[in-house]
């Protein structure tokens, strides 16, 4: 058999309170059942329907849960009794088959309950009636406060919603309570013979009750009776008192894990504490390391900006210097181009002397003031080719300074750290 999960109630597996409920709601309608065709729409685990089926002339159980209908077909089984898987919005009978329908804690969890009423009323016969309950939408709001709704209800009625909608389907309709009442009983241990019942007088507030019934059908209805089930184990002071031992353990059991949950909240909370001052001297650590990172970004930064100082201050150098080697290049070679000139020249001269040489010879005396002013040019020449010597020689010493200073630029840090960075021009 199935277990229970708060859907429907199944015999044995739920407490007594909520069964005496709903076998109370069957035990009802079993007045009314006798010698009539009943269908009990969502008849659940089928107890219900084999109730009724004691009394009536047959009864049709009608489930959409194909579980819930199995179990029923294994658990009862008798003559007058069947039970159908199906819809109670689309029913899979006639027109007026029935002449009583029970449909007992079902309303509430249909979202288009107004489907199961009109079928409700198609498959009953004029003549017939439904009973029909469902909680207080008022009452089940307090008692469920602390749980919160039912998770299986999709619609939940106030009495006058309840009243109103019944109303849409059928004509007339008679209101029941149903209530949870205290009472003395008084049962003989020996020989007892009938039972009186006392009943006080007074009229039930629908605002109030657990739950409400009706019993509806297209034609005036006679006589309502009240009704009392007394179940054997209605003992309800001792059902109290063995249910506030259940709420006294579960209290126990509670403060046991309340202590629990402090000690482990505690051991959590100094957990916390650790973790928090362990990341707080990270985040310190990680803090001084980024301090450390930032000034030794800025000192390379700074570093950089000097070398490309440096950079472009050796570059101007360079340049300047080669300029100026480039003029000493040109000055030399303008020199060394005069200093061919003049020597040709001169060799050219000395030939012609040669030549003249013996003219000369036969005209020294003839020649002798011309040969002094010869002699004095001659002179005036070598003076001349020795001041170009020694102008030649100090150019060229010009240039080895030129050349000494640009090895000792090439030498310095700086030209260094930019071609170790492939910075600045090739010095050759």
């Amino acid at each position: 058999m199935s277990e229970f999960t708060g859907e429907r109630v199944i015999p044995g597996k739920v407490d007594i309170d909520l069964w005496n409920e709903h076998i109370s709601r069957y035990l009802f309608a079993s007045r009314l059942c006798r010698f009539k065709k009943v269908i009990d729409l969502g008849c659940g685990s089928g107890y219900g329907s084999a109730k009724l089926a004691t009394r009536a002339e047959s009864v049709v159980g009608v489930d959409i849960s194909e579980t819930a209908i199995a179990d029923a077909q294994q658990q009862y089984q008798a003559p007058n009794l069947q039970f159908r898987v199906a819809s109670l919005d689309k029913l899979p009978f006639e027109d007026a088959s029935f002449q009583l329908g029970i449909c007992f804690e079902v309303i509430e969890h249909l979202s288009d309950y107004r489907s199961l009423l009109a079928e409700a009323r198609r498959v009953i016969a004029p003549s017939g009636q439904l009973i029909i309950s469902t909680p207080n939408i008022e009452f089940y709001a307090e008692s469920r406060k602390v749980n919160g709704p039912n998770p299986f209800h999709a619609h939940e009625f106030a009495y006058e919603e309840f009243k109103q909608v019944l109303g849409e389907f059928f004509d007339h309709q008679t209101f029941f309570v149903q209530n949870h009442s205290s009472g003395l009983v008084f049962l003989p241990l020996d020989g007892g013979v009938g039972t009186e019942l006392k009943l006080e007088a007074g009229k039930p507030n629908p605002e109030e009750a657990h739950f409400f019934i009706a019993v509806c059908s297209a034609k005036p209805l006679t006589g309502a009776p009240s009704f009392v089930f007394v179940p054997t184990a209605a003992n309800v002071l001792r059902e109290r008192e063995h249910h506030i031992q259940r709420l006294e353990g579960e209290l126990a059991t509670k403060n046991e894990w309340l202590e629990s949950s402090k000690t482990k909240h505690a051991q959590l909370v100094e957990q916390f504490r650790a973790v928090k001052l362990e990341i707080e001297a990270k985040n310190k650590w990680a803090l001084e390391q980024n301090a450390r990172v930032e000034a030794a970004q800025k000192a390379v930064q700074r570093i950089e900006a000097e070398l490309a100082k440096e950079h472009t201050r050796g570059e101007e150098v360079v340049k300047a210097y080669e300029a100026r080697l480039a003029e000493l290049d040109l000055e030399s070679t303008k020199q060394a181009e005069w200093a061919r000139s003049n020597e040709a020249n001169l060799n050219a001269e000395m030939t012609k002397l040669a030549g003249h040489i013996s003219k000369l010879d036969s005209e020294i005396t003839r020649a002798g003031t011309q040969l002094a002013e010869y002699q004095k040019k001659l002179d005036e020449a070598e003076k001349l080719v020795i001041e170009r010597t020694q102008w030649a020689q100090k150019e060229q010493g010009a240039r080895e300074e030129a050349e000494t200073k640009l090895n000792a630029v090439e030498a310095s840090r700086w030209i260094r750290m930019g071609k170790a960075f492939g910075l600045g021009p090739k010095l050759s």
